[in-house]
This record gives structure tokens, sequence and C-alpha cells, in this order.
């Protein structure tokens, strides 16, 4: 898909060095036409949606009233919208000693709703419109750690699994429809919630870290592809391949990994 003359949402873009503002400043760049960004930071999202002549909305993802308010909006001012970037996430590490028994039930839920729940309330809300239009888009901002895993956050990692799941079950379910699905998946991106990573001690950082505006770039390329996996970090794939090869081998690589990371 083009972006020239696109009306895009994305959810997340209220951190102006975030992968979510990157992404405002790119679709710009490649001639969308209405910009409307969300982040429960209503500040931050406003100031990045006037840098871009954007609209700027404070949105809590989790919640889907809210949600669909932003879709509501964006499909009324316009002719409807033709890609939904769901990129709101949220990282949570793991207890003492990268324990998963460490992770309270508030964790676990948080994650699950700002990690999978706000792709599908989106989803619900943008669906009816796009398939009543012959068609729309859908970019999920995932993670490498919903295809391999995430070291330190089992939160992270399992709702970043299922937010992969949902990508599929909705590019299977609706393809027929024309909806298109892309699902980016980066390893270490440097924005605020990697802030301090490196590759001595964060697994996401081991493959070098990259620039919201380099991850920008490979988006815009990946939907111009229309690539179900977009993968900045193109060793992922390799790393998936291994995996599904030999599963055993993968869990013992990754404890062993584990263990170099913890300096044991």
């Amino acid at each position: 898909m083009k972006l020239d003359g696109k009306t895009i949402v994305i959810t997340g873009a209220g951190a102006p060095n975030g992968i979510g503002a990157a992404l405002a400043r790119r679709f710009k760049a490649a001639g969308a036409a209405n910009l409307y960004l969300a982040d429960i930071d209503e500040a931050g999202v406003k100031a990045v949606a006037e840098e871009v002549g954007g609209i700027g909305m404070g949105c809590d993802v989790t919640d889907e009233a809210q949600v669909k308010a932003l879709i509501e909006r964006a499909e009324n001012e316009t002719a409807g919208i033709d890609l939904m970037c769901s990129n709101a996430g949220i990282a949570l590490m793991d207890g003492p000693n990268a324990g998963v028994e460490g992770s309270s039930n508030e964790d676990w839920e948080r994650a699950w709703q700002v990690n999978l729940m706000a792709h599908v309330y989106a989803a619900r809300a943008c669906l009816p419109g796009m398939i009543g239009r012959g068609g729309g888009y859908f970019l999920h901002t995932a993670s490498a750690a919903g295809l391999l895993s995430q070291i330190g956050s089992a939160t992270y990692s399992v709702t970043k699994h299922a937010a992969v799941g949902f990508g599929e079950s909705l590019a299977i379910a609706h393809g027929h429809q024309g909806i298109k699905v892309s699902l980016l998946c980066p390893q270490g991106v440097v924005t605020n919630m990697t802030a301090g990573a490196s590759g001595d001690k964060d697994a996401a950082a081991a493959d070098g870290m990259i620039t919201p505006e380099e991850l920008a770039d490979c988006v815009v390329q990946g939907i111009d592809d229309e690539s179900f996996l977009i993968l900045p970090h193109p060793q992922v794939k390799d790393y998936m391949q291994g995996k599904t090869a030999d599963y055993d081998r993968w869990i013992g690589g990754m404890i062993r990994f584990r263990n170099k990371l913890a300096g044991g």
C-alpha cells in the first residue's frame, strides 16, 4: 500500500523520540493526508501532532470506549481510515533474579490490556468501516519477543506472542475482505523504553540498537511490499528458523544466553 493521500491513526505516539512519533513523521514525509495520533500522554501527543500537522488526542488504549472514540472521530472527519497503527506498548520486568513468579497479577493484567487487547479494541472499531469500503490495513507493533522470547520479562514475551497470534487471526479471517496486516517485530530500538540497555546485559540489545527513524524507514518499505512480518533486524528470521527446526536446542541456547547476561 502506498501512503500518499492516506488517513492514518497511530497510538502510542506521545513520546517525541518514540516509535509512534517517528512513524508519524515518516508517514507525513510519504504523503499521508490525515494523521490522527493518540497517547495516554495528551500533552505529549498534541505536541507531536502539531509538528506533523495532525490531530492529537489523549487516549488510554486499555479503555475500549476511548479507542472507539478515537476511531470514530477519524472516520467521521475523513473519508475513512486507511491504516490503523496499534503501536502503544509497555514492558514490565520480571521480579528478583528474573523469575516469572515475581510479576504481580496487576502487572500481568496491565501488560495483557496494553500489548494485546488494545489491538483487539482497535480492530473491532475499524473493521466495519474498512470492510464496507472494500479494504484497509493494520500495522501492529509486536516485537521480536513475540516471535522468539524476552529474557527478563515473561509478561512482555507472553503478551507479544498473543499479539502475533491475533495478527495472524486478523489476516486469516479477513484477508478475503481486503484487510491487510503487518506485524512490526524489531529487537532493540533506542527509545525511552530501552534507556540504558546494552548488549552485555539486555537480550533485546544483543544485536545492536537501531533508531526509531531507521525503523520507520523499514515500516514504509514493509507496508509498500504488504509484508506480514516487518523485521528491522533481519537476523530475527534466522533465529525463528532455528527455533522451529530444533525447539529443544533453541531452549538450551536461550538458557545459556540468559546465564551469560546474568553473569553466570
